[in-house]
């Protein structure tokens, strides 16, 4: 399966124990849809607006004294960037994140607000691996990858894990479906693992939907270079990782695409039914259900990934 290391559900598990009190544990809300009860977890209500804070606490707290002293660099069009701030402020490490100069506002904002240092770039014509490596270069900081890296997976999986432990809370059998929202598959490969006996359904925006692709074929196809625009901004990730794409191979994972508008369509119902603030990125999983292009079966789980959508944009969707 490739030379790296790979993620276990036991590394979930010690990521949960690692992480737990340093961050929200985030409702897990009944709902209807089509007739059928789905359960919606809700990660925009996590500190920092989305999960990506899990996957960051779970690295940056297992980095040597040394390691902290000469900081971290991320790269990033928003969550992950906030969630690296988020941690690397609390645990008193100097963050530096490569954002592309067209990110959302509030994501920038956000990033800013946790005393980062941000260095912009141009997401068409420069590489921001490229300029991450060479910033970690120069300063000698550890590169925190978004998805890449077993670490981020096995902490972004704590969301699987509370799942489970709050649909048992409830009293309710354990999920037949989880729909998660695919970017580089840090996420949905870590509740693939955290949940082994729930069919994990990934979702992404029609022309970036190359996890989809690449499951199908059974190897890594990149996006193509005509992709279109998309409001789904934390879904934008040009290539999958061999780890993310190894887990959702081996679970026999597959994929939904959505339109622009079945995923505006969801950012209102999320809105005008539970007055929660999704992002597109965030809504892709909803869309899928509502479109009618996933069936709530009994116990299924739509993750919710995250809610940074700048105000003017929401407004406008919700309308």
């Amino acid at each position: 399966m490739g030379d790296y290391p790979q993620v276990t559900r036991n590394d979930v598990l010690a990521a949960a124990e690692r992480i737990s009190g340093s961050l929200e544990r985030t409702p897990l809300i009944e709902t209807r849809i089509r007739g059928e009860r789905v359960w919606l977890k809700c990660e925009n209500l996590q500190t920092g607006g989305s999960f990506k804070l899990r996957g960051a606490t779970n690295r940056l707290k297992q980095l040597s004294t040394d390691e902290r002293a000469r900081g971290v660099v991320a790269f990033s069009s928003g969550n992950h960037a906030q969630g690296v701030a988020i941690a690397a402020s609390r645990l008193g490490i100097a963050a530096t994140i490569v954002m592309p100069s067209d990110a959302p506002r509030l994501k920038i904002e956000g990033t800013r607000a946790y005393g980062a240092e941000i260095v912009f770039f141009d997401r068409y014509l420069e590489s921001r691996e490229a300029i991450a490596a060479r910033i970690a270069a120069e300063k000698g900081s550890v590169v925190v990858p978004s998805f890449d890296d077993p670490h981020i997976v096995a902490g972004q999986g704590t969301v699987g894990l509370e799942i489970l432990e709050q649909l048992a809370g409830a009293g309710a059998p354990a999920p037949a479906q989880i729909l998660v929202n695919c970017g580089g598959g840090g996420l949905s490969a870590g509740i693939a693992l955290a949940c082994p006996d729930s069919r994990i359904t990934i979702v992404e925006p029609e022309g970036w939907d190359d996890m989809r692709r690449s499951l199908e074929l059974g190897e890594i196809v990149p996006v193509g270079p005509d992709a279109p625009p998309t409001l789904c901004d934390a879904l934008q990730t040009p290539k999958v990782s061999p780890i993310t794409f190894a887990i959702l191979k081996a679970r026999k994972v597959i994929g939904i695409a959505v339109s622009e508008a079945e995923v505006a369509e969801a950012v209102r119902w999320a809105w005008k039914q539970h007055r929660l603030t999704a992002e597109p990125g965030g809504a892709a999983a909803l869309a899928a259900l509502l479109a009618g292009k996933a069936e709530p079966v009994a116990e299924t789980v739509v993750v919710i990934s995250g809610g940074n959508i700048d105000p003017g944009l929401h407004e406008q969707l919700v309308a």
